[in-house]
């Protein structure tokens, strides 16, 4: 079966580092990383959100 071509990432605020939504895109079709003005709760305003990938959960 043929693998997905989509990729899972987050939005990470540029004030105060917090993490706050999830999306996937195609790689292949969308080679630069995605800077968006997105609501952040933390910071309680609209700020630049960047694309960074998603960590791994520490056990």
């Amino acid at each position: 079966m043929a693998k997905s071509k989509t990729l899972a990432f987050q939005f990470e605020c540029s004030e105060c580092k917090a993490r706050n939504y999830v999306t996937s895109k195609n790689p292949i079709e969308n080679k630069e990383k995605l800077e968006l003005s997105k609501f952040c709760n933390k910071c309680r305003k609209h700020t630049p959100h960047k694309e960074v990938k998603i960590s791994k959960a520490k056990k």
